[in-house]
């Protein structure tokens, strides 16, 4: 206990009460404790639903051009390989900046650092829609900067909810907050398609976004607090565990971490379908469509495409159960089954491989047999976001945990979606100059440049059986006393004895 701890009186300088030096008698005062930080539970829910509302508007962000890909492509003339560096551009400057953000959020102000983000992808989005044709490269460079401002929130947020709940609480807040992963990925489309339909015009929806991003500013500021690092987990009295580590010596902890390293591998396979998914798949289901003899080609912008909206309200619906389920079934069998939540990413993926495979395949045969599929996919996907970041949070020290947000992001995007879009318009762009052009061999090239992510996702669902195994090991790591987290008496000292992680401690309490 702080109250209980000696401590030698320090010797007054020269500037002291009228320059005296205490005698040898003199009785120090009672040593002084900072109160406990304490916050009432309805504005932790108040601070948690600002946080989920930006988490909305910031994935709308990530997908509102996949929303308006055509007519975005007619507008710059682009082709596929170049629409696909789009999302590379933004992917790339989100993961090389999200270290930055990871750092400076574990040592400084997290909430004025979300500020920052927030006006900067918020001023960059607004301007990239008064871009000129002539100016391609710099709508491009614009991504990059609204993937700047992304970062600091996608890498910084999580961990304030951690420090606001813990246990079966922060896993329940934690699936709101990651619902709005696949909602505001479906808004993106949705606002995107409906803006450009109603004015004729695409880069309106890129207009109407920083009006909503200015009440979220408002509402971080005056609503969010900004508590002490472990505070939930150690009754508001902030992490333990002495000197603030450095950065070097934070990452060298985290990649001994195997759950930490096979986890973050496993996000990574499923960044990557995500992104290509998320980039191309509503223009692969309008070609699917004119395929099929339902739509006519667009040449020319505005193109009206409803697979956008259809995708858009299949992803948020999806999105929605997926995430709900898997933090439901996570929060029940973790009780039974200590290794629950690595196990159910990972049956969840090893399911969505196949999906995803009929999806692909049987689109030039049977366009609602492909929505089936597709849908149940991402359902399946949708499965996993509250309950990898629940596993981040059990098994990473409070001190360090934006680290391993911010290292977690940038493995997953540049190994992930930084490369997929671009990746899966290049092979598309490859195939297509092979073959004559019509609308079915274009169809069939973006297909066949999509049949990769059914692998990766497969070999996601391996990451997070490896992730099983270490992950009681890691867990009670993480809880010991003296790594800035949680107080001992939490810990069941009886579990951490025997996997003999505290067996030369028990040894030396036993000798007289």
């Amino acid at each position: 206990m702080a109250g209980g701890m000696s401590a030698e009186c320090p010797e007054p300088g020269p500037g002291g009460p009228q320059g005296q030096s205490p005698g040898p008698g003199r009785q120090c005062p009672p040593p002084t404790t900072p109160a406990p930080w304490s916050l009432p539970r309805w504005r932790a829910y108040v601070a948690a639903a600002v946080l989920c509302y930006i988490n909305l508007l910031n994935y709308m962000n990530w997908f509102i051009i996949a929303g308006v890909l055509l007519d975005v492509q007619e507008f710059f003339q682009i082709s596929d390989s170049h629409a696909g560096l789009l999302q590379t551009v933004f992917i790339g400057c989100l993961l090389l900046s999200a270290p930055v953000f990871g750092y400076l959020g574990d040592r400084y102000s997290r909430k004025t650092t979300m500020s920052f983000g927030i006006l900067l992808w918020s001023g960059a989005g607004l301007s990239s829609s008064f871009i000129s044709p002539r100016y391609s490269w710099l709508f491009f460079l614009s991504r990059g900067v609204v993937g700047t401002g992304s970062a600091s929130y996608a890498t910084i947020a999580p961990t304030v909810l951690g420090d606001l709940f813990v246990r079966d609480e922060r896993t329940r807040v934690l699936a709101v907050f990651y619902i709005f992963i696949p909602v505001g990925s479906g808004l993106g489309y949705v606002l995107g398609s409906a803006v450009t339909t109603l004015t004729g015009n695409w880069r309106w929806a890129l207009r109407i976004m920083p009006c909503l991003e200015a009440v979220a500013l408002i509402l971080l500021i005056l609503l969010v607090p900004d508590p002490p690092r472990g505070a939930a987990e150690t009754q508001g009295e902030g992490a333990a565990g002495g000197s603030r580590s450095s950065w070097c010596e934070d990452v060298r902890y985290l990649g001994k971490n195997w759950s930490f390293v096979w986890s973050t591998l496993g996000v990574t396979a499923m960044a990557f379908v995500t992104g290509a998914l998320g980039f191309w798949a509503p223009k692969f289901l309008l070609e699917a469509r004119v395929v099929h003899g339902l739509q006519p080609p667009c040449f020319q912008e505005p193109c009206s495409n409803p697979d956008s909206l259809i995708f858009g309200s299949l992803t948020i619906m999806t999105g929605v159960i997926g995430v709900i389920l898997g933090a439901e079934a996570a929060r029940r069998y973790k009780k039974v089954i200590p290794r629950a939540e690595p196990l159910i990413c990972a049956s969840s993926l090893l399911a969505t491989a196949p999906c995803l495979y009929l999806a692909l395949v049987l689109a030039p045969t049977t366009l609602l047999a492909s929505y089936v599929f597709l849908g149940l996919g991402e359902l399946l996907l949708s499965c996993n976001w509250a309950v990898v970041a629940d596993i981040l949070l059990s098994v990473v020290v409070p001190r360090c945990r934006g680290t391993a947000e911010a290292l977690q992001i940038t493995v997953g995007h540049i190994l992930g979606d930084a490369g997929s879009p671009y990746l899966t318009g290049l092979i598309s762009s490859v195939l297509r100059a092979r073959r004559p052009d019509s609308y079915l061999q274009r169809f069939l090239s973006l297909q066949q440049s999509f049949l990769c992510c059914a692998f990766v996702i497969a070999l996601g669902g391996g990451c997070f059986l490896l992730t099983a195994l270490y992950l009681e090991r890691d867990e009670a790591r993480a809880w010991q006393p003296g790594t800035g987290t949680p107080d001992s008496k939490d810990v069941d000292s009886n579990d951490l004895e025997r996997q003999g992680l505290l067996s030369g401690a028990a040894a030396s309490t036993e000798e007289p």
